[in-house]
């Protein structure tokens, strides 16, 4: 039995906020072609998530939101934000489950958040065609401070 309680969430935080990307995986499937990918994400607020989608080979996702709050963003085609979910326990908002091929991205708002996804394996890195073309490159460190304080203002 694989348990999921605070001392987890806190180890994983930790490694979060030492690592270079401000996120981390924990990972509960034992193989990466496991049929069913199932883990945690610890994000920090510094985080970037480039604007994606998984369409090829195309798999739903869904995000429980364990501890913390965070800003679910969609985009259409053009990168128009088309919804807009604040996921907050407190709130009692938890989590979503996102189409296959859908746009999206996620900006933390709360240190210490994290969440549990779940998507269909095994795990197949990010095409191009999957990162979305209107938004900038995690290496554009300027570019993505701005895009980030874009996407805060929706919030």
């Amino acid at each position: 039995m694989k348990i999921i309680d605070t001392q987890l969430l806190d180890d994983t935080t930790l490694k979060a906020k030492s690592s270079p990307r401000h996120r981390i995986n924990h990972n509960f499937h034992g193989d990466l072609n496991d049929p069913v990918n199932r883990f945690l994400n610890a994000m920090e607020p510094e985080t970037y998530v480039r604007p994606h989608r998984h369409s090829n080979p195309a798999k739903q996702e869904i995000l429980l939101l364990l501890r913390g709050k965070i800003a679910l963003f969609i985009f259409d085609d053009k990168g128009e934000v088309t919804d807009l979910l604040v996921l907050n326990p407190e709130e009692g908002i938890y989590g979503a489950e996102l189409p296959a091929g859908t746009w999206h991205s996620i900006v933390v708002l709360e240190t210490g958040s994290v969440i549990y996804e779940i998507k269909h394996g095994p795990f197949v890195p990010l095409s191009p065609d999957d990162m979305a073309p209107w938004s900038p490159p995690a290496e554009e460190i300027e570019n993505v401070k701005a895009y980030m304080d874009k996407l805060k203002g929706y919030v």
